[in-house]
């Protein structure tokens, strides 16, 4: 189940931790002080709540982490419409093992289905537009890679991943480097031709500077509808345009209405409510 960037190898580390985590070095002292040993059990993970999965593999790959002889099964397949009480997988094998790994695959399929969740609902408020929603870096530490493709199994798509595979200008990079346009001219000359660059701009006066440089993105930062009105307006070299900034429910669909092309949001990854999901004997 584990594919493309979900590699095992590179999952099994951060899922390690997560049971030591849970787990110290004396184990499940509750399960193990009222449960036989050569006890076995069936169990169903269970939507409580309406929603988009997403971790599913995690969860999977938790549970047989935990003990390789526990068989998890499902038909569903991350970004995969939930409906309460549809049953997300089933898992059988040793019950000590089922329960001591419950919390752990838990508190990754329902942190990654509520991203998924989030983002789904902010997309299907911009239906009908040609705007994307992306994520940003404002990801838990370790998690980005979960999290960034639980946006994209929402119907959202990814911002750059880290540092090292975009330039992003930003306020205190124009302040060292004196201006707008030194900004950008120094990253155009000092990265390669295949390396994007966006610069972030507060106001219109800064936007109007940024559109006479060669950057290929704009973000425009904290822009009221008028002005991100007036952006798109002016912007007649078809540079892509970002907004970002105190971006919700409410306002998403008029923002998307101006004619941007791309909306970011940190919320729907640092913020978003987890889903609610169900571990269930049977």
């Amino acid at each position: 189940m584990i594919q493309g960037t979900f590699t095992k190898i590179s999952m099994e580390k951060i899922i390690k931790n997560a049971l030591l985590e849970d787990l110290g070095q004396n184990g499940d002292i509750t399960s193990d002080s009222i449960i036989d040993s050569e006890n076995r059990s069936n169990f169903s993970l269970v939507s409580r709540s309406d929603g988009i999965l997403s971790g599913l593999p995690i969860a999977s790959l938790t549970f047989e982490t935990m003990d390789k002889n526990l068989e998890f099964s499902t038909d569903l397949t991350d970004g995969a419409e939930l409906k309460k009480g549809t049953i997300i997988g089933k898992i059988k094998g040793n019950t000590r093992s089922i329960l001591s790994g419950e919390r752990t695959a838990l508190n990754f399929l329902s942190h990654l289905s509520g991203i998924a969740t989030a983002t789904n609902q902010m997309v299907q408020l911009i239906k009908g537009t040609k705007v994307k929603i992306v994520s940003t870096r404002k990801t838990t530490p370790n998690l980005r890679v979960l999290e960034k493709n639980a946006v994209k199994n929402g119907g959202g798509v990814n911002h750059r991943f880290g540092l090292y595979d975009g330039i992003l200008i930003k306020d205190n990079h124009i302040a060292i480097s004196g201006s707008i346009k030194e900004s950008v001219l120094r990253a155009k000359s000092n990265s390669g031709h295949m390396v994007k660059v966006e610069i972030e701009v507060d106001n219109l006066s800064q936007y109007k500077e940024a559109i006479e440089t060669n950057a290929d993105a704009i973000l425009l930062d904290n822009f009221n509808l008028k002005d991100l009105k007036k952006a798109v307006s002016l912007n007649e070299k078809n540079i892509t345009l970002e907004a970002s900034g105190k971006i919700n429910k409410n306002n998403i669909s008029d923002i998307a209405r101006t004619g941007i092309d791309l909306i970011s949001s940190g919320w729907i990854t640092h913020s978003s409510p987890a889903l609610d999901i169900g571990l269930d004997y049977e």
